[in-house]
């Protein structure tokens, strides 16, 4: 689970701050769309939100065994599930998808099932204790 925490603050910290830089060139590179008015700080909040997440691992990362980092990570699935949703559904909406795009999709696709076992890894030690405790 620590190393899927560290990947994950690297690449949503790097994201995170090139939407608060840059908002309107992620977007263009992602969706190939220009964005402006409401839509630029729209896309600095999302940057603040990706920053906030990648802190949250950073911080989690060196308490793997407690609840927090499970949570962490649990949320982290919802969260890499749900951008596959809206970014597939934008890509095929689209008539012209960017590579960039296509490579978020598959990018966020591995992290959730990278999510999906690391919650199970660390769940299958508690299950063994919990039935070698109920035995004595």
């Amino acid at each position: 689970m620590k190393h899927l925490l560290t990947v994950t603050t690297v690449i949503e910290a790097g994201v995170g701050l090139a939407l608060l830089v840059v908002p309107s060139v992620v977007i263009q590179l992602l969706l190939g769309a220009e964005i402006s008015g409401a839509a630029v700080p729209l896309g600095r909040v999302a940057g603040t939100a990706l920053l906030a997440l990648g802190v949250a691992c950073w911080l989690a990362r060196s308490d793997v065994q407690g609840r927090a980092a499970s949570g962490v990570v649990a949320a982290m699935l919802l969260y890499n599930f749900g951008v596959v949703v809206i970014l597939g559904a934008a890509g095929i909406s689209s008539q012209t998808v960017s590579i960039a795009l296509r490579l978020a999709v598959i990018l966020h696709s591995a992290m959730a099932v990278w999510c999906v076992t690391s919650l199970l890894a660390a769940r299958r030690p508690r299950l063994i204790d919990n039935a070698t405790s109920t035995r004595r």
